[in-house]
């Protein structure tokens, strides 16, 4: 650092140095949080294939053709809704697992996020989990749930009981009943998968270096354009008298553009780096069970169908 006509400079070439690693860490970060954020899109788009395939298989492969004792239409009909309704009171438990605060989620804990937090509709912050799931399983279900730390899994083997149980008593096909249970299979799979991104966070070492990195960038940087932005005014004063006071304050905002640019590149990273903490910008799993429960629901022949989330703001969870 040295004084030049009074003003306090620093080199710009240590300082170009700074921000060319640090734009390599921002442009790494962006890359890895994006990849979270679509590899999470890809798991749900999955659990939303599997649904349906899972919903049309029950309603096919639950019949009289292999039992003893057959059953009336509507008592199939019954079986085939407590196995769809079960389904989704599994999609109900994963969507609130993923909704769940761990220690390394900041973004909607930051003051000026918390702002936004009250402008979007996140329905896993406005209803418990026990109401939200009461509609589609037994009191006596619900009470197996209670003390399961991992309840979607429990919900599944729920399931795969309640298959081998029909299949048991002949209204399932023992072909049928290992294809639904490769289903199940599936989702396990499916919710494996969300759960790894859930509660395995981006690497802290590289988002601390590239926090600390960007802020070291952002302070020192003004003090090393001023004097190019003055060497600057120097030269153009040979043509343009006076040039050298007036030219130097067009390092502020210069400076400021800059600034931004990596401090929102920063935050775009980091914002990306848990796609279901309940931001604007996760991936909007409430939505995407909601909408298989209507489209599993609507294929019983309900009539009565729970209405899509609300959208507030233009943002869908």
């Amino acid at each position: 650092m040295f004084l030049s006509d009074g003003i306090v400079q620093i080199p710009f070439a240590p300082i170009a140095l700074v921000g060319t690693a640090v734009a390599f860490i921002i442009g790494f970060q962006s890359n890895a949080a994006y990849g979270r954020i679509w590899e999470a899109r890809q798991i749900w788009g999955a659990i939303v294939n599997s649904s349906r395939t899972f919903g049309m298989m029950v309603q096919d492969y639950v019949n009289n053709d292999h039992t003893r004792n057959p059953l009336s239409e509507e008592a199939i009909h019954n079986e085939v809704k407590a196995i769809t309704y079960r389904h989704i009171a599994w999609l109900t438990a994963l969507r609130y697992a993923m909704r769940e605060s761990k220690p390394w989620e900041y973004v909607m804990k930051e003051r000026t996020n918390k702002e936004w937090a009250g402008k979007i509709y996140v329905p896993e912050f406005h209803t418990s989990f026990n109401e939200a799931v009461q509609p589609y399983l037994s009191d006596k279900e619900i009470r197996y749930l209670e003390n399961k730390a991992n309840k979607q899994t429990a919900i599944l083997y729920l399931q795969s009981h309640h298959l081998r149980e029909l299949k048991e008593r002949g209204l399932i096909w023992e072909f049928s009943f290992l294809e639904l249970e490769n289903v199940i299979e599936e989702l396990f799979t499916h919710q494996g998968k969300s759960e790894r991104i859930k509660n395995f966070p981006y690497t802290r070492q590289f988002a601390s270096i590239l926090h600390y990195f960007t802020w070291i960038f952002i302070f020192t940087l003004p003090i090393a354009i001023v004097g190019q932005f003055h060497e600057l005014g120097i030269k153009l004063s040979e043509r343009l008298h006076g040039a050298e006071h007036w030219f130097l304050w067009l390092a502020v905002p210069f400076s400021v553009i800059v600034m931004w640019i990596f401090h929102t590149m920063n935050r775009i990273g980091r914002v990306g780096e848990n796609p279901f903490e309940g931001s604007a910008n996760d991936v909007p799993i409430s939505a995407i069970s909601r909408g298989i429960e209507i489209d599993l629901r609507q294929n019983l022949g309900e009539q009565e169908v729970p209405k899509p989330f609300e959208i507030k703001n233009n943002t869908q969870m």
